[in-house]
Order: C-alpha cells, then sequence, then structure tokens
C-alpha cells in the first residue's frame, strides 16, 4: 500500500534548505491537516483541500521515512494504510503521537506504541529518562541488502534481543536495497553512526534525487555487473568520502580474508556470510565506543572524586579556599563545586602533562587527530593566536622568507617579528563598496613565488601563511593553491589559519576545503600511477622554456613533479569559536610528511616556548569532549547551522520593509566574477532552491561560507559601528563580532537555534521599523542630510589601500639584480622603534606635505583601525599617498598604534640613514656569496629541489 501510494518523483527538496527541515514541517503540516480532517464534515470543500493535502505530505514523507529506524518503513506504510481505509482519526492520533516522539528525541529511550491514546511525551523530562540518554546514547546503523519487509523486521527482532542492560549504547537498523539509497541514507540520517554493506546489490534508487549527482562521480550506474568483491569496497569507498566518521562493516560471500587485505583502509572489519552476528553487534557498539572515548575528560572525572590532601599550589583546589570562606562562597555557588574539584596541577601526578603528555592528553590528542584527518595533533590552552606563533617558530628561522596574507589575523604578524622572518605580505583583493578585504588569488601568490625564483631567492622561500575562511567567510580552493604553489616549490610548508573553520571537517561540502582534508587527497594523489601519467603528459606539453615565460606560468594550471613533492601543511583552529570549547581552547593540526626529520624537535620547542607550564585542565577536558561531540553529530550540527543560515538569508530577502534597508551580500557581492568559473553569482535560487552551492564549492577559485552573514545596512545611514552597538547591543542584547563601516557580521554556529533566529528576524524588523518612521517623520533638510549620510556609505567609500613597502633600510635585498622581491625585515623595525630616540611623531598633515615633497615616512608601529580590523601600516612600512588618504577618510572611533593628538610613531630620517648603513654590508656580504655560485634563472626550476636539501 505504502508504494502504491506515490505517484510522482520527489522533487520537493529543492523547495527547502535541507531533508530535516523538509521532514519536520512535514510532520506538523501532517498533524494539523489530520485534525482539521477529523473535525470537519466529508463533503465540504476544505475537506477535499485538506485531503489532498495529507495525500501530498504523506507522499513528500515516504521516501524520506525509508532512511530512518523510527518511524521507519513498516510503520509508515500502516500509516498510509489507514488514509486509505478513511481511518483519519486513528492516523490523526498515531501522527500527532510520532511528531511529538520526534520532536524531542524521546523515541531514542521509548517502545512507542502508536495505535493508543495515552498520553503523548513532550520532552525528556523525568530523571530516568534523562539518565537514560546520558548513559546510554542511541544511534542507527544502516545495513546495505535486498530484502523483503519480513526479512527486515525479523532482523531487527534478532538486534533487538542481543541488547543487554551492560550495554554502553543502543542502537536501532535501517535497510536500503541499493547504492543508491545507501547515498541518501548517509546524507539524509543523522543518527547513523555505523554502516554494513552485505552481499549483492543493485544501483538504483526508486527516488530520484538530483542531490546524488556530485557524489556518483565516476560510478558506474551497471554496478550490478561487477563482482560482489568490487561492488561492496566501490560503495564503502563512497560513504567514506561523504561521511568518513562511520564505521563501515563488510559481509561478503567470498574469501573475506583476500578481501581484508585489499580493502582494510576502508572497513573496520571484514565477515565471511553470516557466521557471527554476535561478533557483528559487539563490532559495532566497540566502534562507536571508541569515538565515545574521552581519555582526558574521563580521568578529569575521575580525579574529581578521589579524596586527597593538597600540600602543593593552588589554594583554590578541592574548593577549599572557597568554601572555607565567608565572603566568597557565592563563587562556588555560581560555578559548581565540580569545577574547583577537578582543578589540579601537571606536577600533582595521574594527569598528564600537556608539555610532556604520555598518558590521557596523549590519547586525547591523537583521537583528535583522527577526527580531523591530520596525521597529529596538538592543544593549545591559550588560543590560537599562540598556535600560531608556535607552528611560525617552529617552522621559520631568522631572515627565511615567508608569504604572508596582509590582512591576516594580528598574531600572524606578532609571529614573524618574534620568529626574524623576512616577510613578503600578498595583497588580497579589494571590496571597496563594502571596506573589507576578499582573500589572495592564486595568481598573486604563483607571481609572487616566480619573482624569488627569477631572483634566485626561492630557496629562501619556507612557507605560505593564509587565512581559510576568513573573517567573512571567503574560503579558498586549498587544494588547487598548495598544488599550483608546489609545482614551484616541491617542500614548500603551508600554514592555513582556520581558526574560524574548525567545524569545516565534519560536512562533505566543506570538508574538500579544509587544509587536512586537502593535504590527505594531493599526498593519495602523487603516490597514484594516474597521476604520474598526468604529470609525464603535462611535462611534455609544458616545455623547459616554458618556465621562463611568467605570464604562461601564472595562467597554466600547473602540476607538482610527485618525485620531488612533499606534502607539508598545518592547520591552527579555534576550538572554541566554531565547535564545543571553553574560551582559548584551540588545536593544532599537522599533515607533515617530514614532520619527525625536519621539524619535530623544533616544533617542540615552539610548543614549550609558548605553551604554559600550568595550562586549564577544563579548557583541555572540553577539547576532549569537544572532539568526541564533532565526530558523532557534527555532521548533524553542522548542518543545522548551514540550514539556519539559509533560513535567515531567505527572510531577509523576502521581506519587504527589511530587504528595503537590509541585504545579506551572496557570493557575487563578495566574490569578483573572475574567481567563480561557475558563473554562480548567489546560491539560492527561486526556481532550484540551494543547489547552486554544491556547484560553485566543487569549481570556483573562491567560495562562500553561507554561515558568515555580512548584513549590508548602508541604505539604512546607519554605519557599522553605531548599528553594532547602539541598536543590536544596547538595545536587544544581540551580541556579534565584526562590522565594517556599512556591513555587520552575523555568524551561526552549532549552538544556534530556530528561536534565536526568530529573535534576530523579530529585532531586525524592529530596527527597520523604526528607521522607516523616522524616515517618514523628516523635514525636508534632515532628509537632505540622511540621503547624504546613504551616499557617505553606500557610494563615497574610500578605496582600501594595497600594501605600500618596506623601507629599503629594512630589506636586505638590496643589489639591483635583487631589489624585484619584496620581503622585509619586520623583526627589526619592531624593536628598532623600542628606543625613543629612533622615532617622533607626525601629524597627517605633516605626513601629507613630506610625502608630496618626496621623503619618505616609515611606520615605526602596527596602525590597526577597528573596523575593518586589518593592519593599515606595519612596523618599516612606506606611508603612501593611499594609505594617508585611506585613514583620513576613516570615521572609526578606534585606530591601534595612531594617536589622534600626536599623530604617526614613524622612524627618524637618522634612525633609517643608520639601519640603511647597517643592512648594506650584510646585503653587500650576501651579494658577494652568490656571485661565488652563479645559477641561471632559467636552470632554478631543474636545480631546485638539490638546492633545497643542501
Amino acid at each position: 500500500m505504502a508504494r502504491k501510494l506515490r505517484t510522482k518523483p520527489y522533487t520537493s527538496l529543492n523547495r527547502y534548505h535541507s531533508v530535516w527541515e523538509m521532514r519536520a514541517d512535514g510532520w506538523i503540516n501532517l498533524t494539523d491537516d489530520l485534525g482539521r480532517l477529523v473535525d470537519l464534515g466529508s463533503g465540504t470543500p476544505e475537506f477535499r483541500e485538506r485531503q489532498a493535502r495529507v495525500k501530498e505530505t504523506l507522499e513528500m514523507l515516504l521516501p524520506i521515512e525509508s532512511y530512518w529506524a523510527f518511524p521507519g518503513k513498516r510503520l509508515f506504510g500502516e500509516l498510509c494504510g489507514w488514509f486509505a481505509a478513511g481511518e483519519l482519526a486513528r492516523l490523526h492520533s498515531a501522527a500527532r503521537r510520532i511528531n511529538r516522539l520526534l520532536a524531542s528525541n524521546a523515541y531514542r529511550h521509548q517502545e512507542p506504541a502508536m495505535d493508543t491514546d495515552g498520553e503523548i511525551p513532550s520532552e525528556i523530562d523525568t530523571e530516568e529518562e534523562r539518565l537514560a540518554q546520558i548513559q546510554r546514547p542511541y544511534f542507527e546503523v544502516l545495513i546495505v541488502d535486498e530484502m523483503s519487509t519480513d526479512e527486515e523486521e525479523a532482523l531487527r527482532r534478532r538486534v533487538h534481543k542481543k541488547r543487554r542492560p551492560d550495554d554502553a549504547f543502543i542502537f536501532d537498523i535501517v535497510v536500503v536495497p541499493s547504492f543508491e539509497d545507501a547515498l541518501i541514507a548517509v546524507l539524509f540520517n543523522i543518527n547513523l553512526q555505523a554502516c554494513v554493506i552485505r552481499h549483492g546489490f543493485p544501483f538504483k534508487s526508486e527516488y530520484q534525487l538530483d542531490l546524488l549527482g556530485k557524489f556518483l562521480d565516476g560510478v558506474d550506474e551497471h554496478i550490478e555487473c561487477l563482482p560482489e568483491s568490487e561492488r561492496g569496497p566501490l560503495l564503502g569507498a563512497k560513504i567514506s568520502e561523504v561521511r568518513p566518521e562511520l564505521d563501515l562493516y563488510l559481509v561478503t560471500d567470498i574469501k573475506a580474508e583476500e578481501i581484508a587485505i585489499r580493502v582494510g583502509d576502508i572497513f573496520k572489519r571484514v565477515f565471511f556470510r553470516e557466521e557471527d552476528h554476535t561478533e557483528l553487534y559487539m563490532a559495532i557498539m566497540r566502534g562507536v565506543g571508541e569515538r565515545f572515548r574521552t581519555p582526558f575528560f574521563t580521568a578529569l572525572v575521575e580525579y574529581s572524586k578521589q579524596p586527597t590532601g593538597v600540600f602543593h599550589a593552588l589554594p583554590i583546589a578541592r574548593a577549599k579556599s572557597v568554601v572555607n570562606s565567608s565572603w566568597i562562597q557565592d563563587l562556588g555557588q555560581f560555578y559548581g563545586m565540580n569545577l574547583f574539584m577537578a582543578e589540579t596541577s601537571a606536577t600533582s601526578g595521574g594527569l598528564d602533562s600537556l608539555l610532556d603528555p604520555v598518558g590521557p592528553i596523549k590519547l586525547a590528542q591523537e583521537y583528535a587527530a583522527r577526527a580531523f584527518g591530520a596525521r597529529r595533533t596538538f592543544f593549545a590552552t591559550n588560543g590560537t593566536s599562540t598556535a600560531n606563533k608556535i607552528v611560525v617558530q617552529a617552522m621559520v628561522q631568522p631572515h627565511d622568507i615567508v608569504l604572508v596574507d596582509r590582512n591576516c589575523h594580528k598574531s600572524h604578524h606578532y609571529g614573524m617579528v618574534l620568529a626574524g622572518a623576512q616577510v613578503a605580505y600578498l595583497d588580497s583583493y579589494p571590496l571597496n563598496d563594502y571596506s573589507m578585504y576578499g582573500a589572495v588569488p592564486i595568481a598573486e601568490i604563483k607571481r609572487t613565488l616566480l619573482r624569488y625564483r627569477r631572483a634566485g631567492l626561492l630557496d629562501r622561500v619556507k612557507m605560505v601563511l593564509l587565512t581559510n575562511c576568513t573573517f567573512d567567510g571567503v574560503v579558498y580552493d586549498v587544494e588547487r593553491v598548495m598544488e599550483e604553489c608546489l609545482a614551484i616549490k616541491p617542500n614548500l610548508i603551508f600554514l592555513w589559519d582556520e581558526a574560524w573553520f574548525a567545524f569545516a571537517r565534519f560536512h562533505p561540502t566543506y570538508r574538500r576545503r579544509t587544509g587536512m582534508s586537502a593535504a590527505a587527497r594531493l599526498h593519495a594523489k602523487y603516490q597514484s600511477a594516474s597521476y604520474a601519467d598526468r604529470y609525464q603528459a603535462f611535462s611534455r606539453e609544458f616545455a623547459a622554456e616554458d618556465w621562463n615565460d611568467e605570464e604562461k606560468l601564472v595562467a597554466t594550471r600547473l602540476l607538482p613533479d610527485p618525485a620531488k613533492v612533499r606534502i607539508r601543511v598545518y592547520a591552527t583552529q579555534s576550538t572554541h569559536k566554531t565547535l564545543t570549547s571553553l574560551r582559548q581552547g584551540s588545536m593544532i593540526h599537522v599533515w607533515d610528511q617530514d614532520f619527525k626529520d625536519k621539524a619535530e624537535e623544533a616544533f617542540h620547542e615552539a610548543y614549550m616556548t609558548h605553551t604554559s607550564t600550568s595550562p586549564n585542565y577544563q579548557i583541555l577536558a572540553t577539547l576532549d569532549a569537544g572532539r568526541r561531540q564533532a565526530e558523532l553529530e557534527g555532521y548533524e550540527l553542522v548542518q543545522r547551522q548551514l540550514d539556519l543560515a539559509m533560513m535567515l538569508r531567505e527572510q531577509v530577502l523576502k521581506h519587504p520593509l527589511l530587504s528595503k534597508y537590509f541585504r545579506f551580500l551572496n557570493v557575487g557581492a563578495v566574490v569578483p566574477a573572475e574567481f567563480r568559473d561557475s558563473g554562480i553569482d548567489t546560491y539560492y535560487d527561486a526556481q532550484t532552491g540551494w543547489t547552486n552551492m554544491e556547484a560553485a564549492w566543487r569549481v570556483d577559485e573562491f567560495a562562500l561560507d553561507p554561515t558568515r552573514l555580512t548584513l549590508s545596512i548602508g541604505a539604512s545611514g546607519i554605519d557599522g559601528d553605531t548599528f553594532k552597538n547602539a541598536y543590536l547591543m544596547d538595545k536587544y542584547g544581540i551580541q556579534i563580532n565584526k562590522t565594517s563601516r556599512n556591513t555587520v557580521l552575523f555568524m551561526t554556529n552549532i549552538g544556534t537555534t530556530r528561536s534565536s533566529l526568530a529573535y534576530l528576524i523579530e529585532v531586525l524588523v524592529k530596527i527597520a521599523t523604526e528607521i522607516e518612521a523616522g524616515v517618514n517623520d523628516m523635514s525636508a533638510i534632515e532628509r537632505r542630510l540622511h540621503q547624504k549620510r546613504i551616499h557617505g556609505l553606500t557610494k563615497a567609500l574610500p578605496p582600501l589601500p594595497d600594501f605600500s613597502s618596506f623601507h629599503f633600510a629594512f630589506r636586505h635585498a638590496m643589489h639591483p639584480s635583487l631589489a624585484d622581491t619584496p620581503e622585509g625585515d619586520i623583526r627589526s623595525a619592531f624593536f628598532l622603534s623600542y628606543d625613543e630616540a629612533n622615532c617622533e611623531y607626525l601629524t597627517m598633515r605633516e605626513v601629507n606635505e613630506a610625502i608630496a615633497t618626496g621623503i619618505e615616512v616609515v611606520s615605526a608601529l602596527f596602525v590597526i583601525p577597528y573596523p575593518p580590523g586589518f593592519p593599515v601600516l606595519v612596523p618599516g612600512q612606506v606611508i603612501s599617498a593611499e594609505i594617508l588618504a585611506f585613514m583620513q577618510a576613516l570615521d572609526v572611533r578606534e585606530i591601534h598604534g595612531y594617536r589622534p593628538e600626536l599623530g604617526f610613531r614613524v622612524f627618524t630620517p637618522q634612525a633609517l640613514e643608520r639601519m640603511a648603513s647597517e643592512n648594506a654590508g650584510k646585503a653587500a656580504a650576501a651579494v658577494a656569496a652568490r656571485a661565488a655560485a652563479p645559477q641561471e634563472p632559467a636552470r632554478a626550476h631543474e636545480t631546485e629541489q638539490a638546492t633545497l636539501n643542501k
């Protein structure tokens, strides 16, 4: 009966942001319409209209529910049968109960009876149910096998009978019959934690879903013709690509031991036929248990229960200094005793040391590496600012050249100072209309590398440092950037600042644009015979003389030599920003195939340098628990975050008053057309829904993270700083992080709820209504002033300046043959400014006059306006006319490194002359050394690896 009900293809998904929203709305609408049908007479027009809507909803839900254990195919088929038989009251009662169970998640720990008039649970509110949810989490297992409904129910009964009271978890099963159904299930069903692939199965699903196209590239639809030994592993590989956190098991009818040898990296275990159901059951439980385990958090909990006598530091440990106080017992009441009972020191024993982990911290970091796809992971309790400095200091020696995005976080600039690096700043493309920058084009990076190659200095270029994603949501094609750079310098190190991108690992769309995922793919690619053939073809087409044609090199998609390339990738992530962790909880992820030989000792020294000897154990515990959450429910949480962001964008776009004053920037506004090969300028389309996002993220040089919602407010006549403080925060208590002159940035995260989203929309409507009323009440003069403010915020915006240059006093490459390279000695400039005698203050007028007469004025400090928050000037940088014009046009209140009453702190001419004289000797020595070992630029590419090995 259920199968016959469906009469049209399943295409309604395009109207929704996700299947989860569609499913939730479907059950709500079904319950409401059935309730009304029960009250109506059968002959009325409304009855017929509601009846048609119920039929449509059932048709919509039918394929969705086949991929979930509850209510599942069998029970949903019964509902469809009741509808066909006209048993509307019975159907309404069951639908109402299912809706409540789904909304509350109570079905996870209850045996629901649908055909009853008993009380319907609305939420998990009893202590028994709450403990059950904590102590025995529920999950579902996907079984890929063709079987009848009776066979499926018999399998479910066998699984339920194996449940034991001491099981750490409980699970139910979902059975699907085909290759496509399996992929749909892992995309739809957020409860899945494991997949068992059994015997033969066809390729096609009876449900037609366009969203599968991107996951089926290279998959032959005639999969049924493949032998079983290839069919199951192919499906396993595809599932692992989409959701790598799932445990995969293969049950085969042929030689299990031979298959296990070939596919051991895909499947956790391979079983022969059905010889041991109990072993498979236990393997599934054990696999989930491995991800559930939190070594350090568990150790900390156990430590808090131990009786101890504290005779070392930390009076607050065991809460002694709190509970014995007459004045601060409210501190204990506010935080609770567990916080203090778990407070201890690494020297007390039992809980491991962050600086030299050998126990639970070591295990916790290994589990984090597994979760984030790294070869090794290190925890940081001082935030990603410290994590960035650790990596820079470990990888960079004094006078190494580092290519740095000029608009990166200030910790990178200070890291360059500490490491003594020679910094070559890269310019991002400007978004002048919104007073913010995008990201650095690959052409800019390649040109800079080729300048160093032409100058014979490529051997000194050590690292490329980029922000992915940017504050405003611009995301690199990480794999392409690294691949093309490695074609020019095969052992280049990459540091990806993913402070705002830790969540990306746990969603298939985002994952491919992360540093760790791209590193693993590149390494696998360069080991393959197919890439070796591809590179040989590229080498034949790209002759040796072509390596002297820089414009051709920039325009060509370059491929690195697999015999020379080394994958050395680092990513720093603020776990506390986008996943679950206490403030300052961060991680450093490493995918460096030369780590043991070339980096380990230096990394550990840098780690020791910047890591506290008294790390906060509560932060470490939340990093451990946050990793568990990300592995077990990250996909669900990130998708929900994405759904809410898309919902907010759509609501503002459709609301007539909101869209009059506000506009969320789409990808076309944030990423110029030259970087969007897809031609897609918006991820949402009224006809196709949100399907454009997938296509754009696959091919465009830069993509936009839709969860970073930049709201353009220029049409309101209110600047970003005023909108943030006077309206959002002071008036409505809405917190945001970043503004520009005419934008404010909202971000959804894994903790965002539909209620908080509704509140934000409500607030924006109130603000828009207030603006509308104010505009309508303006006099003619006031209206002209208002229009002038709007013009200043939307049309008369100062162009964003590029990086000018370092003054020659802070450049070692002063010889004419080396003058084409842009690096500067930021460390020398930084510390030169410590001596008051080397500096003076000049007002903007005085700087302007000096520039007009041809005098170079050099900043002694970092100058950072907020907003936009990037350094306009760094120590040793020449103040250009464009930078000065930008500073004069700014109307922000906060500018770090600039004192309005004094002006700019700049170097005196005498200090610059003395510094230049000192560096001239160094430059001459460098030129002499190079002259002793000349190398033709044309042969630089061929001999580069030998030089680097020296």
